[in-house]
């Protein structure tokens, strides 16, 4: 078991590498309440959070980003197999501690992560997702530079400032293409009117109009929710609904095109070729 740790600019970085032939368990507890961001490296090993009777299990830490808030009686558990070595990289700080950051750290922790700063159990639980292919490969520099004394600490401050800078971008970003809840609520029901009459759509001016808002807001919110364009998604969900007229319904080809829009039974086959990998024919 190798843990480092170091003090930087009010904030500290403990770096964990364990490995073994059997089994082990690793403990870990903070001295006092703390805001964190782990960074899981290459290991994938399992782990626990332990607090209150409560149990919080990660079973495929590879890769993963898991930010939180923690006190003295919260227990982060690892467990270490031949399979699932640990390297693990947190970089911590204190409630106390966020004015003083010095590159606006305690601004963005307060802006993306305010459940965190303003905690309300002994363990609070902020975002967790994948890493970045840049952030993988920082943080697998944690582990494998070979510097020493005040080049190291040069080296762990630059990449320390790296790595929360493309963290906090993804948040960023993440945040940026969030729809709030009435645009929510007029984007599902654009879905609905294009679904209650495939055969005759309205034109998007016309479907931006029946739902209370402007085409740019409707095209953006449309694709963030369903991961395509308007009417990429009316054509895919008109091939299905034809799909399921032939073969559940033993609707005539013709007969399903008419009932999804199609007026030319070639344009239907091609478009339904073309999705499916056969002819409606076939299906």
């Amino acid at each position: 078991m190798n843990r480092e740790i170091i003090d930087i600019n009010d904030c500290t970085i403990l770096l964990e590498e364990a490995s073994t032939d059997n089994n082990l368990i690793d403990s870990c507890f903070f001295d006092e309440p703390v805001i964190a961001i782990a960074f899981y490296g290459a290991g994938d090993v399992g782990l626990k959070v332990k607090f209150e009777g409560k149990t919080k299990e990660f079973h495929h830490t590879k890769g993963m980003v898991l930010s939180f808030y923690a006190d003295s009686k919260v227990e982060f558990e690892h467990h270490v197999s031949a399979q699932k070595p640990l390297e693990c990289l947190v970089i911590a700080t204190t409630i106390r501690n966020l004015d003083k950051l010095p590159n606006g750290e305690g601004q963005f922790l307060e802006k993306f992560l305010h459940q965190l700063v303003h905690p309300k159990d002994h363990y609070v639980e902020g975002p967790v997702f994948n890493m970045s292919p840049e952030m993988f490969l920082l943080v697998e520099q944690f582990f494998n530079n070979a510097y020493k004394g005040e080049i190291k600490m040069m080296f762990y401050k630059s990449h320390m400032a790296a790595l929360l800078s493309h963290y906090f971008g993804q948040l960023a970003s993440e945040e940026s293409s969030k729809i709030d809840t009435s645009q929510l609520e007029k984007i599902n029901l654009a879905q609905e009117i294009l679904l209650s009459d495939m055969e005759n759509p309205p034109s998007l001016t016309e479907l931006a109009y029946k739902i209370g808002t402007n085409t740019n807001k409707l095209k953006k919110g449309f694709k963030a929710q369903f991961g395509v364009p308007v009417f990429k998604y009316l054509h895919n969900e008109r091939l299905k609904k034809a799909y399921n007229l032939i073969k559940n319904d033993q609707k005539t080809i013709q007969e399903a095109a008419w009932a999804v829009g199609y007026d030319s039974l070639g344009s239907f086959s091609n478009a339904f070729e073309k999705k499916f990998g056969f002819r409606p024919s076939q299906a």
